[in-house]
């Protein structure tokens, strides 16, 4: 199924997520799925560097992973829609003074600031094509030369998500060549990681 297939071109609403953490605080049970903490794992043994001078987090959710990311990065900047995930998250990462948090919906507003690092992690495939193409550019722009972009998402088909997570990946591997140079590609079970680095 192509992209345009399967999307109406929409990005999930803002909504979409505060309904979803109004009905479950931790809807996809980031706090206590051993899949979750094993794919976390895997997700910091992917970065090459012991440390980013300044890193982006795509969709921080409730903060599990950006408080174990924030322990490799001078400044982390990590964005979501949802308020009520956010101030979770915020709460979790109180005491890391070098976390900063926002409310920001990609691609539509991106912090104006580069970065060398940034993790898009479970939050592509709420993009719809529409906004797929903008937030590729968006990354590639404010992603310093050499820096890097790691990809992070569930690959069986969810009805309700615009995109799958391998559509994801495949968009930005298009682009290896001309923006990225690919360093690390793993796949499991329910999802893939792929590391690009900036040309």
């Amino acid at each position: 199924m192509s992209l345009s297939q399967q999307s109406d071109g929409q990005s999930l609403p803002p909504s979409y997520f505060e309904q979803m953490y109004a009905a479950d605080p931790d809807p996809w049970q980031f706090e206590t799925s051993e899949y979750e903490a094993k794919k976390y794992a895997a997700t910091l043994a992917a970065l090459p560097k012991a440390y980013y001078r300044s890193a982006l987090e795509i969709g921080g959710s409730i903060g599990v992973l950006t408080e174990k990311l924030a322990a490799r990065c001078q400044s982390l900047l990590s964005l979501d829609v949802s308020e009520q995930a956010q101030a979770r998250a915020k709460a979790r990462c109180c005491d890391l003074s070098h976390v900063e948090f926002e409310i920001m919906q990609v691609p539509h507003q991106y912090p104006p600031r580069t970065f060398d690092l940034t993790l898009v992690s479970e939050v592509g495939y709420y993009w719809g094509w529409d906004d797929l193409p903008q937030a590729q550019q968006q990354i590639a722009q404010q992603l310093e030369p050499n820096g890097h972009l790691l990809l992070v998402h569930w690959t069986p088909y969810v009805e309700e998500y615009p995109l799958t997570g391998d559509q994801v990946h495949e968009a930005f591997l298009s682009q290896v060549g001309t923006l990225w140079r690919p360093l690390v590609s793993q796949r499991e079970d329910r999802y893939r990681l792929d590391l690009l680095e900036r040309l």
